[in-house]
């Protein structure tokens, strides 16, 4: 018997992405490509310039140059919600230590001129390739949906700017303002798996410069110069009472001194000491409290010490903590589950920090980022059996080396199921 149009069952969303999912062979050799020829923040004009193409052949509306080597690509497909898609781009200055075949090794200047190696040791390699081949996706599966799809490849991800960049260059003149904000990030997880919570998911991330000033003078004769070595290192220390005494117990916080640098010669007393500080907070009180003790401790430290000129403590860079929407968040776990099953897992927030949110917070959308799993599954089973996950390779370290399948079906397949979870589904008639 012929079944007549209007009885045709609605298809589920394993038979869409099914369905439209591109050939994934030539984004996995893109993939390759990416991670082999990694461009540090700010410099990522090939990469976008692969993007801007990719988006062009598919028929969206491009554009280019926005913050820097932003892109941004508009598909519209009927009256519906508008969904901004996310994925970062910039390398590290990292040097590959993971021996694959198609491992970096490249070399480039950074802003100071200084010549440093560059490594995608955070995989916005995969986060690039995986948003290209999910645009593929939901063009080839236009009749399934309607609404506006926005796809942003973003610079300067890893220096926390960004996205603020990009709004400064007027990124929502251009394009259509979003309902709905999306992106993912690989992670230390098993391959397959994705995970999305609601609430705190990445801390606030504030970075300064700190100078201490003293008086130089020759090794032997201390008493005549005022150290400023001594003067940072008592201002190590004594930061790390921050956390300890001052931040509520169970509240997240952390402080940490990642550079300190001072003198050249083993006989010299320098006339500055210079610190590079960091903090992670979620909690917007405790953040406020954290960064005035900071300030307090370093000034009172070289007081302490007699320094004649005042600390220089100069904010570098800011950005705020991501807070999943409870309400995105459910609805994905409704398709999620559906979806992957047993490979959704639960996760716990990361004391990592991204930029992502402020392209949701400036037009007052609500967002979500989720994440998904590179490591290989039987390296992941093994570890998990003997507990030595905590050794495995994590983002920023020079090995780490996402797998490239099923990780990248799996970014794929999520990003295209988020983005169909709030687009207007049609009726099939």
């Amino acid at each position: 018997m012929q079944v007549r149009a209007s009885q045709r069952p609605t298809p589920t969303m394993k038979d869409i992405i099914a369905q439209h999912r591109p050939d994934l062979a030539p984004f996995e050799e893109l993939y390759r490509h990416l991670h082999q020829n990694p461009e540090l923040s700010g410099q990522e004009e090939q990469t976008a310039a692969t993007a801007a193409e990719h988006l062009r052949t598919l028929g969206f509306e491009v554009h280019t140059h926005l913050g820097g080597h932003g892109v941004a690509g508009v598909l519209r497909n009927g009256p519906g919600p508008t969904v901004l898609l996310r994925a970062d781009m910039d390398a590290l200055p990292v040097e590959e230590k993971t021996q694959l075949p198609y491992a970096s090794t490249r070399t480039t200047k950074d802003p100071s001129g200084t010549l440093r190696p560059v490594m995608h040791a955070c995989g916005h390699d995969t986060h690039v390739v995986s948003l290209l081949a999910s645009a593929a996706l939901l063009h080839r599966a236009r009749a399934e949906w309607s609404g506006t799809v926005v796809c942003i490849f973003q610079p300067a991800e890893e220096q926390l700017d960004g996205a603020r960049a990009m709004l400064a260059d007027g990124l929502y003149e251009k394009v259509p303002r979003p309902e709905v904000v999306l992106a993912q990030h690989v992670m230390r997880m098993r391959t397959g798996s994705v995970s999305v919570r609601a609430g705190r998911f990445l801390t606030a991330a504030d970075a300064f410069d700190v100078r201490i000033y003293g008086r130089g003078g020759h090794g032997s004769a201390p008493h005549t110069c005022i150290d400023p070595i001594v003067a940072g290192a008592a201002v190590v220390t004594k930061l790390q009472s921050i956390v300890s005494r001052e931040v509520t117990p169970g509240e997240m916080a952390v402080v940490t001194c990642g550079c300190i640098q001072a003198g050249h010669a083993h006989n010299i007393i320098p006339d500055y000491c210079d610190l590079k500080l960091n903090v992670r907070t979620y909690d917007a009180a405790t953040r406020k409290r954290v960064v005035e003790s900071i300030r307090r401790i370093v000034e009172a430290e070289c007081a302490a010490a007699g320094c004649v000129e005042k600390p220089d403590v100069k904010l570098i860079y800011s950005t705020p903590a991501t807070i999943n929407d409870g309400t995105l968040v459910e609805a994905l776990k409704g398709s999620f589950g559906e979806y992957f099953q047993e490979n959704l897992v639960e996760s716990e927030p990361a004391a990592a920090s991204e930029d992502f949110s402020l392209l949701a917070t400036a037009v007052g959308a609500p967002y979500v980022m989720w994440t998904f799993g590179g490591v290989d599954a039987k390296v992941w089973d093994e570890a998990v059996e003997k507990d030595t996950v905590r050794e495995l390779p994590s983002n920023h370290s020079p090995f780490f080396a996402p797998v490239i399948e099923p990780t990248l079906q799996t970014a794929v397949d999520a990003m295209a199921v988020a983005a169909m979870t709030f687009l207007q589904r049609k009726e099939k008639k």
